[in-house]
């Protein structure tokens, strides 16, 4: 688990707004936490979900999206193919995705015993 926590303190301490004088209180604290915590979930484009916000995972408008990347970079592609030597970004839907995939098998397994 620690290795997730210090994955996303690098991402909080690395935004241009992080303070890097320290907050002046608690409740500074936490509005900043409150924002970042917003733009993490709805701006932020996560790799893990091919570069997509974990909110339009949520609402399950990733499949749009990267149907009209994938339109986009192929027209583009189409247009200069030199560029794409490799072809595109890969633009696929990706399944399931969890942060600790071990733990998940061990508790499916002591969940069904």
């Amino acid at each position: 688990m620690r290795a997730y926590s210090e994955a996303l303190f690098r991402t909080l301490k690395y935004r241009p707004e992080w303070p890097s004088s320290g907050f002046k209180n608690i409740t500074e604290a936490r509005e900043w936490v409150e924002t970042f915590v917003t733009w993490y979930n709805t701006k932020h484009k996560h790799s893990k979900l091919n570069f997509v916000s974990p909110s339009e995972r949520h609402a399950m408008q990733d499949k749009a999206i990267l149907s009209k990347r994938k339109e986009v970079l192929e027209e583009a592609r189409s247009r200069n193919p030199k560029r794409w030597p490799n072809g595109i970004r890969n633009c696929d839907v990706i399944g399931e995705v969890v942060l600790n995939p071990e733990k998940e098998s061990e508790t499916e397994t002591r969940n069904a015993a």
